[in-house]
């Protein structure tokens, strides 16, 4: 997961910097979701890497099942709910519906382009990474004590509450125009300020989660792994929290069709926001931790 969301992200800043050069034509929703394609499958060399770097430094020993996971994490629920949308779309007769040829097209980007990429990384990661962590301090092979007894404030759920919130707070405004673009039928042209809204987003939802890290180490929980990617990607439970309102509230949508296309993308890019957020969360927390503790002086 941590691999598939640096390649998400990588994706995501090269695509709106080729919105902004001109590149990716901005008029054309075709030219947008054909770059977000092919930039995947271009990038995946990126997951690979990362996410077999990652897995190596930890001492992982099957890699492979390492790099399948890597490969599919992002792409298989895509293909199962696209596999629905379009269903659905042929047995309307809708004009949306993807032909065969398309999917086929798609599909073998995937297995010829991707998925190769993917495995090329994962190889040269596990030929360039030392298998040793590094750890900054010596520790110990005797886990300390969790203390059961914290207060409902520093429970891990209201920390997914608060390090989803004041994120998708940041980019409410923006996520509006988005939303009116993406199924209001507006075109959205400020790509600079769409660029400058991701970046935002990252630098602040992972603040958020390094000083949620804080605390919670502070109170000598040292499993914070899992935590620290949960909390950064929360955002994305806020997002389609938010489309469930614009859906009932906001658009003029109603029907199985437009329900499904509707539910069915919208849960497509809040997992994409939750491995992408999730995973600048847990390497920027990996980062403050081991820059924290690097500090000490224990003989």
């Amino acid at each position: 997961m941590y691999g598939a969301g640096i390649q998400l992200l990588c994706a995501s800043f090269f695509l709106l910097t080729l919105a902004l050069g001109g590149i990716v034509s901005t008029t054309r929703r075709g030219s947008i979701l054909a770059g977000i394609v092919v930039l995947y499958c271009l990038t995946s060399f990126i997951g690979g890497y990362v996410s077999s770097r990652m897995y190596r430094r930890m001492g992982g020993k099957n890699w492979v099942k390492n790099t399948c996971l890597t490969a599919t994490v992002f792409p298989l629920p895509v293909v199962i709910v696209f596999g629905y949308v379009n269903t659905i779309a042929w047995a309307y007769r809708s004009t949306q519906a993807l032909p065969a040829g398309t999917v086929a097209l798609i599909a073998a980007l995937y297995l010829l382009l991707s998925f190769p990429l993917t495995l090329l990384g994962s190889i040269m990661a596990k030929h360039l990474t030392e298998p040793n962590f590094n750890a900054p301090t010596r520790t110990t092979k005797v886990q300390r004590q969790i203390p059961s007894e914290i207060p409902w404030f520093k429970q891990k759920w209201f920390q997914v509450m608060i390090a989803g919130f004041l994120p998708f707070s940041a980019i409410y405004i923006e996520l509006n125009y988005i939303f009116a673009s993406i199924w209001g039928h507006q075109i959205y042209t400020l790509f600079g300020i769409l660029l400058f809204a991701l970046v935002l987003l990252v630098i602040v939802t992972s603040f958020i989660t390094i000083a949620l890290l804080y605390f919670q180490l502070a109170r000598e929980d040292h499993k914070w792994w899992w935590t620290t990617f949960v909390n950064g990607g929360s955002t994305g439970i806020f997002i389609f929290v938010y489309s469930w309102f614009y859906y009932f509230h906001r658009s003029d949508m109603k029907g199985i069709l437009q329900g499904s296309f509707y539910f069915g993308y919208m849960f497509i890019i809040s997992y994409a926001f939750f491995l992408l957020l999730g995973a600048c969360s847990f390497g920027s927390s990996l980062l403050f931790v081991r820059a924290i503790y690097s500090r000490l002086k224990i003989d």
